[in-house]
Order: structure tokens, then C-alpha cells, then sequence
């Protein structure tokens, strides 16, 4: 067996090397020579799967350490007998961690209050379950957004987008990129959807950048449809649109998922999917990473609720730093992402609170955290 892998795929080096030949390199350098006589793909986002990266090679199993697929030509793999398989919900918590952070940030430097104020959810899956929870402990009415779950369970529960455009005053989108079909996402929201706003809105996207265009973006900042813009993923990346990059309050370069919990489940959802593809026994591997919780100690003498949040928000995942990072250097997208250093998802701290109410400190654990004495 040969295998060829993203070298960014973190933890796996040393898992397949007693089964056969392994090669580790950058996404962007894996080409069809490469996989002439590779059996499996390993790979990640930036490394698009299609026929050209695929005609004439032996590849028979393409998995990758994404939530998202549309780098996969599915029906390329279809057609050619190529199974494949992806990392679906691994981040969701890094994504949860990255959006009530970019929530608690705005509102805060707003001098907002987020209680009684609308989000609109568009996709709730796995992340966008995720956001609804988090929307709702910080006192928000929630909308949720998705016509495939709406067909299947019935409309109970979901509204349609001019119910959003109604209603909402925060929109965050956490839907799959697909070209075509009654569900098409890609572009989502147009021109009049964002003219037809009852409001100005804060809108969130970490799904994918294609979602949402970038010239229709820039237009509804201008108009005023938009009041903020929290960016993390780019039409072009890693070529991103500088002027809209400034215009977004934050922008970040595709890193909402980047955590160490989450790359740590990516990549047991990998081993985990060759290992059954090929029979190796690895079905319960997972990284050696540390299990005890990181430790903080605040003093939240005198703060309201959403001043201990961006307090605690800001000491686990300040997510200005990273729009100050790419802002000053957005030539440098690839490398930033490349070189990102994962950070810990809630779950991987302790949080020791000094003169803080019994309310907070079970919305915080709600969050994920661990609460000390």
C-alpha cells in the first residue's frame, strides 16, 4: 500500500508506516506524477481532487481531514470507482469557539446588549446546532435556515430567508458550498436579498468563501445593509480581496476551525477511515495530546455578564489578534494558515472565576469550560 499525504495533517506521521510506503507533502505540491502507483489520497482543502489531479494515477481512496468536500469531484470518484471519505463535525468546536467569540466582540466593542437580539442561522448541522445553543445561553431569539433538514423533518422550527431578512439583526452561514440543485448555496445571497433587509446586519461566514460574493459583499457594506462583517473564509483563497478584507471588522484566513481538539479528531477520522477500508485494526487510534485542561484565574469584581465573556474570550481566543495578523500581512494568506498555531477549544480549559455569580459561571460551563473552585 502507498499512501501520499498532506504534511500538514497533524499527528499522523509514524499511524500507516508499518503498512507500507508513506509520502508526506505540502497540499499544494501533490500532483498527478505523485500518484501514479499511490493507493490513497490523504488530504485537506487545499488540494482540489479532480480529474486532473486524478486520471491516470491508481488512487483508490481519497479521505479528507476537512468538514467540507466541495474540493472533491464526486462524480469524478463515481465514475472511476474512487471512494472517498471526509472529517465531517471534527471542528465543530473550534468553529463554535470562533463565532461567540466574533459575537461576544462586536457586540461588546458596540456596547451591545445581545439579549433579545435575532440570529439567523443558515445550515444547522452539526456547527450550526452548535451556534443555536450558544445563541440561545446568551439570551438571543434564534431563526434557523435549512431547507434539506425542513424537507425531512418537517417546517417545524425553520423559517425561510425573508423571514430572516425580517427579522434578523446577526446572520451567521455554516452551510456546505454546492453548485447546483435546489439547494444550491454557492452565492446564496444576492444582491436583493441584502436590499431587502429590515436591518442593518452582522454577518458571520465560516462555511466557504464562495458562499457569498465577494463584489455583492462589498456593494450591501457600502449601502449600509451591512453594518459588520466577520470574515474567515475568501472567494479565491488564498488571493483574497483586499478591500473587503478591510471592510470586515474581523478577517482571519480560514483558521475558524483550527484547534488542537479538532485537528486531533480530523485525523483519527481519517486513520480511522482507512482502517476500515483496508481492514488494520486502527479503528479506536486516536493523538496522544495532552488531556488536562489549561488554567486561567479572573477577577470578575464589578463586570456584567458579557464583559466576563469577552474578558474569558479574549484570554482563550483573541480573534482580533488574528484579524490584526492577516490585516497587516494578507499577501502571506497561504503561510498564515499554513503556520497557524492551533489553539485550545473551551473544553481545554479551567477557569478559576474570583467574584463571579452562580448564572455565569453555569453559562460558562455550558460554553464548555471547566469551572474551578
Amino acid at each position: 500500500m502507498k499512501i501520499v499525504a498532506d504534511d500538514k495533517i497533524p499527528f499522523l506521521k509514524g499511524v500507516f508506516e508499518p503498512y507500507g510506503e508513506i509520502v508526506y507533502l505540502p497540499g499544494d505540491e501533490i500532483n498527478s506524477n505523485l500518484l501514479v502507483d499511490a493507493d490513497v489520497l490523504l488530504t485537506r482543502s487545499i488540494t482540489q481532487c479532480n480529474a486532473d489531479l486524478l486520471k491516470k494515477t491508481a488512487v483508490k481512496f481519497i479521505v479528507t481531514a476537512t468538514i467540507g468536500d466541495d474540493h472533491i469531484d464526486k462524480l469524478y470518484c463515481m465514475d472511476h470507482n474512487i471512494e472517498w471519505a471526509t472529517a465531517k463535525g471534527s471542528n465543530a468546536g473550534a468553529v463554535e469557539q470562533y463565532v461567540t467569540s466574533g459575537l461576544i466582540e462586536k457586540a461588546a466593542n458596540e456596547k451591545l446588549d445581545l439579549v433579545g437580539k435575532t440570529i439567523g442561522i443558515i445550515g444547522v448541522g452539526e456547527i450550526g446546532s452548535r451556534i443555536k445553543r450558544v445563541a440561545e445561553l446568551l439570551g438571543m431569539n434564534v431563526l434557523l435556515n435549512d431547507p434539506p433538514r425542513a424537507r425531512a423533518e418537517g417546517q417545524e422550527g425553520f423559517v425561510n430567508l425573508e423571514e430572516i431578512q425580517q427579522k434578523a439583526d446577526y446572520i451567521t452561514i455554516h452551510v456546505p458550498l454546492t453548485f447546483g440543485g435546489a439547494d444550491k448555496t454557492f452565492h446564496l445571497l444576492n444582491e436583493s436579498f441584502f436590499e431587502g433587509l429590515n436591518r442593518p446586519v452582522v454577518l458571520i461566514n465560516t462555511s466557504r468563501g464562495a458562499v457569498l460574493d465577494t463584489e455583492v459583499l462589498k456593494y450591501a457594506y457600502r449601502e449600509g445593509f451591512i453594518k459588520k462583517l466577520v470574515i474567515d473564509v475568501w472567494e479565491n483563497e488564498p488571493e483574497i480581496d483586499e478591500e473587503l478584507m478591510n471592510m470586515a471588522g474581523i478577517s482571519t484566513p480560514h483558521i475558524a476551525g483550527y484547534s488542537v481538539e479538532g485537528k486531533a479528531n480530523a485525523t483519527a477520522m481519517v486513520v480511522h477511515a482507512v482502517s476500515d477500508f483496508y481492514g488494520l485494526g486502527k479503528d479506536d487510534w486516536f493523538p496522544n495530546i495532552p488531556a488536562d485542561p489549561r488554567q486561567m484565574e479572573l477577577n470578575c469584581q464589578g463586570l456584567s455578564n458579557l464583559e466576563i465573556f469577552r474578558m474569558v474570550f479574549n484570554a482563550v481566543y483573541p480573534i482580533h489578534a488574528d484579524s490584526v495578523t492577516l490585516k497587516s500581512a494578507p499577501d502571506h494568506f497561504k503561510d498564515l494558515r499554513r503556520n497557524y498555531v492551533y489553539r485550545h477549544e473551551n473544553s481545554g480549559w479551567e477557569l478559576i472565576l474570583h467574584n463571579a455569580g452562580e448564572e455565569v459561571k453555569l453559562k460558562l460551563k455550558s460554553f464548555g469550560f471547566h469551572i474551578g473552585v
